[in-house]
């Protein structure tokens, strides 16, 4: 049995791994543990496999007065956590990252892409990353993990409002771009994976074909019953604005597919399915 540790009660993709798992409660116990009142200092973690740290901020706008609080909870919190189940004896850390350490709104990550992070929670992300790595050794495994946008029932970011415009707009651009994305089944069985083989090393898990945003829409918009007319009359104006929001939504971003190629198929929910089952 794999005994999990998580890290941050009620995050959404750490609750999500936590349902996925205990389908099988013969073969997982899973518990995770507050990270906010500082308990989990006196926490014995030696007696669980794997932690998967989850705990961190993100979802809110970024301000010169809480630049410091990302890093204290995405960097340092991170650092300290991964310090703590080394020393008790953790045979395997797996830490949740983002692609935001690429810091672009635009074009292909692929593996020669630096790292140039212009926000702080991207920055943040990246310097935990190098902490932790410097860690491992080989009684302590790491896996970061670098998913794109992670969408499903429930949760948080850009995903909702397109529901909201899916569901209240009756025309929409028909636009062509692609964007990396992850159902958050899909994530579950990676992590999953991840821990059944003891992988260590960089992932970069995502749906197996790239998302078109009008697509995704539309597949939204007929789950409830509504029709959503795409035009491509906007679509001069989209390109004169030019601005972050309108490249986060219709934008091009996505990872070269090369890197999510693994010997192990974590790929359980095609994309036309996962909004069906999103928006039941």
């Amino acid at each position: 049995m794999k005994r999990v540790l998580m890290t941050g009660k009620n995050s959404y993709i750490g609750t999500s791994l936590e349902n996925w798992l205990m389908r099988e409660p013969d073969k997982y116990k899973v518990d995770t543990v507050d990270m906010k009142d500082g308990s989990w200092k006196e926490k014995d973690f030696s007696q669980y496999d794997v932690v998967f740290h989850v705990a961190g901020i993100a979802h809110i706008k970024e301000t010169s007065d809480n630049q410091d609080l990302y890093y204290k909870v995405n960097r340092d919190l991170a650092y300290e956590t991964a310090q703590k189940a080394k020393q008790d004896g953790v045979e395997q850390f797996i830490f949740l990252s983002s692609m935001s350490v690429y810091g672009i709104e635009n074009g292909v990550i692929d593996k020669n892409t630096p790292l140039k992070p212009n926000s702080a929670y991207g920055r943040s992300k990246i310097e935990a990353e190098e902490l932790i790595n410097k860690l491992e050794d080989n009684s302590f495994i790491v896996a970061t993990l670098r998913p794109p946008m992670v969408y499903g029932k429930g949760c948080r970011g850009n995903y909702p409002r397109l529901v909201g415009l899916a569901l209240k707009t009756p025309i929409f651009p028909k636009v062509e771009n692609k964007r990396s994305m992850i159902y958050i089944d899909n994530l579950s069985e990676f992590v999953k994976q991840l821990i059944d083989n003891r992988s260590g090393g960089l992932f970069f898990p995502q749906n197996v074909e790239y998302v078109n945003t009008s697509e995704m829409v539309r597949l939204i918009a007929e789950s409830h019953g509504k029709r959503v007319v795409m035009t491509k009359l906007f679509n001069p104006l989209l390109r004169l604005l030019n601005v972050s929001t309108v490249n986060k939504v219709f934008g091009d971003l996505v990872y070269d597919m090369s890197m999510s190629e693994y010997e192990f198929d974590y790929k359980v929910c095609w994309f036309g399915d996962s909004i069906k089952t999103t928006e039941e």
